[in-house]
């Protein structure tokens, strides 16, 4: 029996009080499962932002996809944790990743380090924040228990690894470091994510509950024109044909009927059930999370 169904929108852009209320009620009566936020210099600041979503809404749960380990200290990471559960009455997802825009920490004035000492780091955090908000003496105390869920974001072998080990969600970019890319990251096709979920599957083999896969989306078009849809994506990337493009797990592009096919079928191959897409596709996706109600 596969997993059902969850469905996530990452909100990206700062805006007014009313605006950022709005935003997060829309989301909800679209059905979104979980209303989330990243962790980004110029965008909103992850934890009162989250708190102000749980103040305009009363069904979604809340995350940080993801929180950018180099910016935190983990004594004080579990304080702003802790507060946010209590503040949101148990609705908080955890998301951590390594964090993977050297310029953004340039400009905080933070080391960024090599791969191996960011994952290093982001390590320590989680079981740091194990250690303090498993304490009872710990102070604030978050709202769930035994803890908050953990999402880590992971691709290559030591985070795979990581993730096997600590994390409750399984965050699958669906993309690879690429230093010729102007985003810094080329999207991965099906056969090399299937790759990566086969290895995350094998370090997970002992672990005593499965944790739920996470695929972040980063295009939504329901058009009858996927060329025209996809212009923009084979503009930046004019090595990939129409068919590798509609074909990489991170796009849905097509009719609802063939995104809702497209969904279920990644659902059988790599297992993911939770799906998140980004804020300008929060409207176009929609109907495709309607279809997918319950499944």
């Amino acid at each position: 029996m596969p997993r059902p169904f969850r469905f996530g929108v990452n909100l990206l852009n700062p805006g007014s009080a009313a605006e950022w209320r709005a935003k997060c009620r829309r989301a909800e009566e679209l059905g979104y499962d979980v209303i989330l936020v990243p962790d980004h210099l110029g965008w909103v600041a992850p934890f009162p932002a989250l708190v102000a979503a749980a103040q305009a809404t009363e069904r979604p749960r809340l995350g940080t996809f993801v929180l950018n380990a180099g910016f935190w200290n983990p004594a004080l990471l579990a304080r702003e944790v802790a507060t946010t559960d209590a503040l949101t009455d148990g609705r908080l997802e955890l998301g951590l990743g390594t964090g993977y825009v050297r310029e953004e920490h340039e400009s905080a004035g933070l080391p960024f380090g090599s791969p191996g000492e960011r994952v290093g780091h982001l390590r320590r955090t989680v079981v740091e924040l194990d250690r303090l908000l498993g304490s009872p003496e710990h102070r604030p105390r978050p709202a769930q228990r035994p803890r908050v869920p953990l999402l880590i974001g992971a691709n290559g072998d030591r985070m795979l690894r990581l993730t096997a080990e600590h994390a409750d969600i399984a965050a699958f970019t669906g993309a690879r470091a690429a230093a010729e890319s102007p985003t810094g990251l080329a999207p991965l096709s099906a056969d090399e994510l299937a790759e990566r979920v086969a290895r995350y599957r094998k370090y997970a083999e002992g672990r005593a509950e499965p944790a739920e896969l996470n695929l972040l989306i980063q295009t939504v078009a329901v058009t009858d024109d996927p060329a025209a849809a996809l212009r923009p994506l084979l503009e930046r990337r004019p090595q990939l044909t129409l068919e590798q493009a509609l074909a990489l797990p991170i796009v849905l592009v097509g009719t609802v009927e063939e995104i809702v096919a497209r969904v279920r079928a990644q659902r059988e191959r790599f297992g993911f059930s939770y799906l998140t897409v980004l804020e300008p596709d929060m409207e176009a996706f929609a109907p495709v999370l309607e279809a997918l109600r319950g499944e």
